[in-house]
C-alpha cells in the first residue's frame, strides 16, 4: 500500500455566527480540517475520529467523503455529534463555545502510516485522549506531528492540562503551537522560552505561530522565521489546521524548515481568504505562488 497519513482527533459542526448576524452550520473540528487539507493537497489520508449517526454526523461524513478522506475505523461512538458555536469578530478572528464529547473506537492499523497527526481537543480530552496515547505507542516508526491548538474554554488550564499536552509532545517529532497556546500553558514564559521547554521534552522541532507576525521553527540548530502571506481575511477558521497540514505535506517531500514554513503560510493565506474551514487544493496552492 502507498504511504499515507493517519489523522487522529475530533470532528464537529461549526455553528458560525458571522459579523453581520447570520448563522451557518459547517463541518469542522481541528483534526477533521487537517485531514481534509492533507487530502486536498493530494496526500492519502485515513481519519480516526468520532461522531454520531445523526444529521450532523452525516454532514461530516459527506464532507470527508467529498474531500477523499478515508475512515480508519467506525466513527459512530458518540450519542450526539459535537458542535462548536463560532462567533466571527470584525477582524475575522473566531471565538468558540463548545458542546463536546470525545472517544476513540478501534483503529485499523493493518498497514502502518507514514505520518500520524494529533491535535487540539482529541489529544487532551478524556476519555479519548488516553486511547490516543496508546495508539501513538503502537506506531513507533511513524513520524508523529502534534498541534497543541489549546481550547481552555473546554479543558481549562493548569498542571493537569499541561501534563496531558506534554505527554503527547514527548511522543512527537514536530510540535506546533501558537503564541496564545503557549501563553495559556506557560504564563511565566515568553514564546521562545516556552518553545525551548517543549523542545527539551524530545521533539526534533517546535513551530510557533504568531498570527499576523508569522511563524518560527526552533530546533537544535537554532531558529528560522517566516512571514505570513498577504491575504484579505474573511475569517480565521481552519487557518492553523491548514498550516499544520501543509507542514506535513512539505515534510513528506523532505523540505527544509524555511521552505516548510513558507509553504504552510501560503496554504493558510488561502484558507483565511474565504469563509469557514475551506483549505486549498494542490492546484490552488500552486497557482498562488
Amino acid at each position: 500500500m502507498q504511504p499515507y497519513a493517519l489523522v487522529v482527533g475530533e470532528s464537529l459542526i461549526d455553528v458560525v455566527t458571522t459579523s453581520d448576524g447570520q448563522v451557518v452550520e459547517r463541518p469542522g473540528g481541528s483534526a477533521a480540517n487537517v485531514a481534509v487539507a492533507l487530502s486536498r493537497l493530494g496526500r492519502p489520508v485515513r481519519f480516526a475520529t468520532a461522531y454520531a449517526a445523526d444529521a450532523r454526523g452525516r454532514t461530516i461524513a459527506e464532507h470527508l467523503v467529498a474531500s477523499g478522506v478515508l475512515p480508519a475505523g467506525d466513527p459512530h461512538v458518540l450519542a450526539r455529534t459535537s458542535s462548536a458555536v463560532a462567533t466571527i469578530g470584525a477582524d475575522g478572528a473566531a471565538s468558540y463555545d463548545f458542546d463536546f464529547d470525545w472517544r476513540l473506537g478501534p483503529v485499523d492499523l493493518s498497514t502502518a502510516p507514514t505520518f500520524v497527526h494529533v491535535c487540539s481537543l482529541g489529544a487532551v480530552v478524556e476519555p479519548g485522549c488516553d486511547d490516543v496515547l496508546v495508539l501513538l505507542d503502537r506506531l513507533p516508526e511513524a513520524r508523529i506531528t502534534y498541534d497543541v491548538n489549546a481550547r481552555p474554554a473546554i479543558t481549562g488550564t493548569g498542571p493537569e492540562v499541561v501534563a496531558r499536552v506534554e505527554a503527547v509532545v514527548r511522543r512527537a517529532e514536530l510540535v506546533k503551537a501558537s503564541d496564545e497556546d503557549l501563553a495559556a500553558l506557560y504564563p511565566d514564559l515568553d514564546p521562545t522560552g516556552a518553545a525551548g521547554h517543549l523542545l527539551a521534552l524530545g521533539p526534533s522541532a517546535v513551530v510557533v505561530t504568531r498570527g499576523g507576525e508569522g511563524s518560527t521553527w526552533y530546533d537544535a540548530d537554532g531558529a528560522v522565521s517566516a512571514p505570513v502571506q498577504a491575504a484579505t481575511v474573511i475569517d480565521t477558521i481552519g487557518a492553523g489546521d491548514t498550516f499544520s497540514a501543509a507542514m506535513i505535506d512539505a515534510l513528506w517531500d523532505g523540505a527544509d524548515p524555511a521552505s516548510t514554513l513558507a509553504h504552510a503560510a501560503r496554504a493558510a493565506a488561502i484558507t483565511v481568504s474565504r469563509p469557514g474551514a475551506d483549505p486549498p487544493t494542490r492546484a490552488e496552492l500552486v497557482s498562488a505562488r
